[in-house]
């Protein structure tokens, strides 16, 4: 069943629930993962009861109290394209079950989106029409796309529906009032519906009018199956996820993750860098890097980081050996040198295989493990092996009760690409949302919500 999809909701009536912490990268560069990953059906261990954030779940609707109901979903339909052509429909398909169970319900549904980033006004190329198609394909019956989503054509769409029928409202950015969270579009957007439900975690984190501001018009406002499981794995493991706790920080810069770096260092027990950041913590150690990336403005941010480190007893792993070249190239020159030993004119791109042995062995012993950001420059074969050894790793330690969270793009594609995601215990939908909720911000799109 629909319920089944998910492994957990907020609803105080529920059973213990698996939780584990969730780090996802920045919104940008985000590769969606397969379903199986995103809408999983694996359980984590059992970590006891926590607290989380007490939002009232779709689940805690009745059929009885959803049929019949005009209900507008806020999904993320925000798929890469080709044109026309959609190149990977994950998120539309992570939407389904939320839809499925309101229409199995006899509710008639609206689900809104936004797509890409429109600049002046309704642009053919951003329309919602492909997913429109698509979305027809997962439901098994027509799903039209409404011209437009305000108005009064809109409404006279809407008014007329069926029971268990699904529409899609056009793109809602179409409109510069979507993201300024204007009143008087807010009005028009929420006017024809009953009630809303908001399945969309990625734009949790801005307060627009299709997230945050419809519901100050539409009770109840509840979350989907997608945004329940999200809030699950990240609130409540933020505070008790099963010790001890690792996390993997990669990626390029100290600049774009030195926040929740810091909020990690305090609540991990290993915190395992990688990526360029590497070697902006090396030359604050006073170690040569060649030609590798240092943000120099970080380097006093990166000792300070370490001083964070051995005040909160967590341990920092940085690697011992690393693969350099003489060019950022897939057809580079290569070889392995010690951390503290690369030479003028090598850039270091990838972790060495000491430095990943002792990774592994790391991991080994934790019972919760986070990774955000590559170890090297993946994308290239002869930087790769310390991203996919590090996504063996965590699939292994998966099958024997460790929960894995992968989050943030770069890390998604690289376990996709190592054909290793849905061996992992949660795949992350967020961007900037989980960035934010892990950093101890305010989520408008969840605070909005009715409570439990």
């Amino acid at each position: 069943s629909t319920l089944n999809l998910i492994s957990t909701h907020p609803s105080s009536t529920m059973r213990t629930v698996a939780l584990v912490l969730a780090l996802i990268a920045g919104a940008t560069a985000f590769t969606p993962a397969r379903q199986s990953a995103w809408v999983s059906t694996r359980a984590a261990p059992a970590r006891g009861m926590v607290s989380m954030m007490a939002k009232k779940s779709v689940a805690d609707l009745s059929p009885a109290e959803l049929k019949g109901k005009k209900v507008l979903v806020r999904c993320d339909l925000n798929v890469p394209l080709d044109g026309k052509t959609i190149t990977d429909d994950t998120r539309i398909r992570a939407s389904v079950p939320t839809l499925k169970y309101l229409l199995d319900a006899g509710a008639k549904v609206a689900a809104c989106s936004h797509l890409g980033r429109p600049k002046d006004g309704p642009e053919d190329k951003f329309s919602l029409a492909p997913c429109a198609e698509r979305m027809s394909e997962y439901i098994g019956s027509e799903v039209k796309l409404a011209g437009d989503c305000i108005g009064d054509e809109t409404k006279a769409l809407i008014d007329g529906m069926d029971e268990g029928q699904l529409v899609i409202l056009e793109n809602t950015r179409f409109y510069k009032e979507e993201e300024k969270n204007e009143a008087g579009f807010v009005e028009k957007l929420a006017a024809p519906f009953d009630l809303f439900v908001n399945d969309a975690f990625g734009t949790a984190h801005r307060a627009h009018a299709s997230t945050e501001g419809v519901t100050k018009f539409l009770s109840p406002s509840v979350s989907g199956f997608l945004l329940a499981k999200e809030l699950e794995f990240l609130d409540g493991a933020i505070s008790d996820g099963e010790k001890p706790l690792a996390a993997i920080v990669g990626g390029s810069k100290v600049s774009s993750k030195i926040t929740v770096l810091e909020a990690l260092i305090k609540k991990c027990d290993k915190v395992v860098i990688g990526g360029g950041m590497v070697f902006t913590f090396l030359a604050a150690r006073g170690m040569a890097t060649g030609s590798s990336l240092v943000e120099e403005d970080f380097i006093e941010t990166a000792k300070a980081a370490e001083k964070l480190a051995k005040d909160n007893n967590c341990e920092l792993i940085l690697p011992s050996d690393i693969v350099i070249a003489d060019k950022f190239a897939a057809d580079a020159n290569t070889k392995v040198v010690k951390a503290d030993a690369i030479p003028d004119g090598w850039m270091g791109l990838d972790n060495g295989p000491e430095a990943t042995k002792e990774i592994v062995e790391a991991l080994k012993s934790c019972k919760t493990v986070v990774w955000n950001g590559p170890m090297g420059v993946f994308e290239f074969e002869a930087f790769a092996a310390g991203t996919f050894d590090v996504a063996k790793c965590l699939a292994e330690i998966t099958s024997s009760g460790t929960c894995t969270i992968i989050g943030g793009g770069d890390s998604v594609a690289a376990v996709e690409k190592a054909g290793l995601a849905d061996k992992m215990s949660h795949i992350s939908t967020g961007g900037g949302a989980s960035l934010e909720l892990l950093e101890g911000k305010v989520l408008p799109g969840v605070a909005a919500l009715d409570e439990a």
